[in-house]
């Protein structure tokens, strides 16, 4: 009876993970580098720290500093680049360390602010999990 209860637990945790990543856009690092080496148009918001932007991150993003996104301060740094965003129709890829919390956070304080959903994407697994040192730049 106990393993009966622990397999409907974890299938049932399993199922509100699944939905719950559901709610939001994600790019695979593949897929982000095909859309790069193909010229897909893409607007590169990263808010990794200070310190972390400058040992690494993909050539072309904007720099935010806006890691973790939870407070008002952290949220202004965005609001700095939404004319950016506003000016255009291209896609936005989110890339925080590890495509978790601060990279949601920031998807949905976009969204409130007006950009469609359509167009913003989390990068799987963050900075962290980019493999496509040849994209990669460290330094300002």
């Amino acid at each position: 009876m106990k393993k009966l209860l622990a397999l409907t637990t974890a299938v049932l945790l399993l199922i509100a993970a699944t939905a719950f990543a559901a709610d939001y856009n994600y790019v695979s690092p593949d897929k982000f580098k095909e859309w790069m080496t193909t010229g897909k148009k893409t607007i590169i918001v990263d808010i990794q720290v200070p310190s972390e932007f400058a040992k690494r991150h993909i050539k072309g993003s904007i720099e935010t500093n806006a890691y973790p996104v939870k407070s008002d301060e952290e949220q202004k740094h965005l609001d700095a680049v939404l004319s950016t965003i506003n000016a255009s129709k291209d896609d936005v890829v989110i890339v925080c360390p590890r495509g978790g919390g601060g990279a949601r956070n920031t998807y949905d304080y976009l969204k409130t602010k007006g950009v469609a959903e359509s167009r913003l994407f989390i990068l799987e697994k963050g900075i962290e999990g980019w493999p496509h040192q040849e994209f990669c730049q460290s330094g300002r």
